[in-house]
């Protein structure tokens, strides 16, 4: 008697998903972007731009256009951003059965614990709201990185969390919403998924810096490390990563194959 082996499946090499623009040339000229900023401050350049941006919003910030910014603001809050996009995965996990929707908040939030928090230790710039409240910092001495003598609350500004946050965190939702929707026999248009990814950091970037949260150069570089870090999000082949054997049996796709 002829033993029948069972077909196995075999799951194609993993390769990076394209992005947009295509290539790493996007993502050098990120980073240098990021360093060049970085570099400039601890020189000292840039602070005149900084405080005339910083001196304009505090000229024309009534309470009325003070409390919608708050509002707004909130799009960027990072724990919020997380459980929302940890719930749309567990959602959609559930009814594709399979574990992958879960990857993408998971690699997320571990790109932005050993990127943006290290950052802000390691380059302590205060905010410009630290010389109207505690510490009530002169306004020059506001403006340089590097004040690690200052205690860790009041010195965390650069890079904006916000920023960065709201560009990583409404791009993982936009990669969720499309496949949840596809589930219940919906789609998702293009131009919505632009949108969601590109509306609220513009909205999180103008409002921390109007609000005297951050410097104009904290904001653009949160901009920066969080275009980065979105590049590499969606570089991922989430449909390929090698699983554990326990979650083989919840290994389905959630996101279109590419080539």
């Amino acid at each position: 008697m002829v033993a029948v082996r069972e077909p196995t499946t075999v799951r194609r090499d993993a390769r990076l998903r394209p992005v947009r623009p295509a290539g790493w040339w996007f993502d050098a000229l990120l980073l240098a972007g990021l360093v060049a900023i970085t570099v400039a401050l601890a020189n000292r350049h840039l602070f005149g731009v900084d405080r005339a941006v910083a001196d304009w919003a505090e000229a024309h910030r009534p309470p009325v256009a003070y409390g919608v910014a708050v509002v707004f603001n909130y799009l960027g809050q990072g724990l919020p951003l997380t459980l929302l996009t940890a719930g749309l995965g567990l959602l959609l996990a559930v009814r594709l059965h399979s574990v992958r929707p879960l990857l993408p908040t998971v690699v997320a939030f571990a790109l932005t614990y050993v990127t943006i928090g290290p950052a802000k230790v390691w380059t302590a710039r205060p905010a410009p709201s630290a010389s109207v409240k505690e510490p009530y910092l002169p306004p020059e001495q506001t403006l340089p990185l590097f004040q690690d003598d200052l205690p860790l609350k009041y010195a965390q500004s650069y890079p904006s969390g916000h920023v960065a946050n709201a560009i990583l965190w409404y791009g993982v939702l936009a990669l969720l919403l499309a496949p949840l929707l596809r589930s219940y026999g919906r789609s998702m248009s293009p131009r919505l998924v632009t949108v969601v990814r590109v509306v609220p950091p513009v909205v999180v970037m103008f409002t921390t810096t109007y609000l005297g949260w951050h410097w104009l150069t904290d904001s653009v570089a949160g901009l920066l490390l969080g275009l980065l870090l979105d590049r590499i999000l969606h570089r991922m082949p989430w449909n390929d990563l090698p699983l554990p054997g326990r979650l083989r049996k919840w290994d389905g796709p959630f996101v279109p194959h590419v080539g």
